[in-house]
């Protein structure tokens, strides 16, 4: 266990210390200027579907006729949008981050690993079918963690943390291994080394709660995992 912290800390402050390089900086902006676009279509969508199917006059009992229902609800929108931004904004960003993988690993590889071979990369297709799936499964975890807030109480930050920790750390340590071991070995690793990954994917997951820390998450997390990739492939 110590050994695995050891092994997950110094993956991150190594991956910290690179945090100016300018392919992290550019990373980092394209992954919150797609996320903030996808929330703002998502936000147009719904006001595009009141408009279409709410009606702007109810009639209650007791009270008549109420007028500027659709507007009312448009207001009431813009609330509920800021409150799903916050637990949405995060995962998508880093859903959109891993597009962009191979730039972070290059950056990492190329400073850290210069004697390694260059990696076979991943076809376009192929990146968008990962972060697609990526995508998909990020929203359900954090739509589910939704649903669990009445239920965990005080204990929900650890729920988010805990249900985001194991995502981050299936997905980004298999996006970060199959560029040089292949699918099947990448999981393989994967599922040996399965309660060090949920942990470092905790420690990615933990600062998704800090505003604007939360912004470079995703490339730090790339960044990590593919020290910690390095250091269990050495490890077998």
């Amino acid at each position: 266990m110590a050994v695995g912290q050891l092994m997950i800390f110094g993956a991150f402050f190594r991956a910290f210390g690179q945090i100016g390089d300018r392919r992290f900086r550019r990373v980092v902006w394209l992954g919150v200027g797609l996320s903030l676009a996808l929330l703002a279509g998502v936000y147009a969508l719904f006001i595009l579907v009141i408009q279409s199917f709410a009606p702007d006059a109810i009639v209650l009992p007791w009270i008549g006729e109420v007028q500027g229902v659709q507007g009312l609800l448009e207001w009431a929108s813009v609330p509920l949008m800021l409150i799903l931004s916050v637990f949405l904004m995060v995962p998508v960003a880093s859903a959109f981050a891993g597009m962009f993988l191979e730039t972070v690993v290059d950056a990492v590889e190329e400073r850290h690993y210069p004697h390694l071979p260059r990696a076979t990369p991943m076809g376009f297709g192929d990146t968008l079918v990962a972060s697609a799936n990526f995508l998909g499964l990020v929203v359900a975890v954090n739509v589910g963690a939704l649903f669990l807030l009445p239920f965990a109480g005080p204990a929900f930050p650890l729920v988010f943390w805990a249900m985001n920790g194991w995502l981050l750390g299936r997905e980004y340590f298999t996006l970060v291994a199959q560029r040089r071991l292949g699918l099947p070995a990448a999981r393989a690793l994967r599922r040996k080394h399965g309660f060090t990954l949920w942990a470092a994917g905790t420690l990615m997951a933990a600062p998704l709660s800090v505003p604007l820390v939360n912004l470079v998450v995703p490339v730090l997390g790339v960044a990590t995992f593919t020290h910690i990739f390095h250091r269990m492939a050495r490890q077998g």
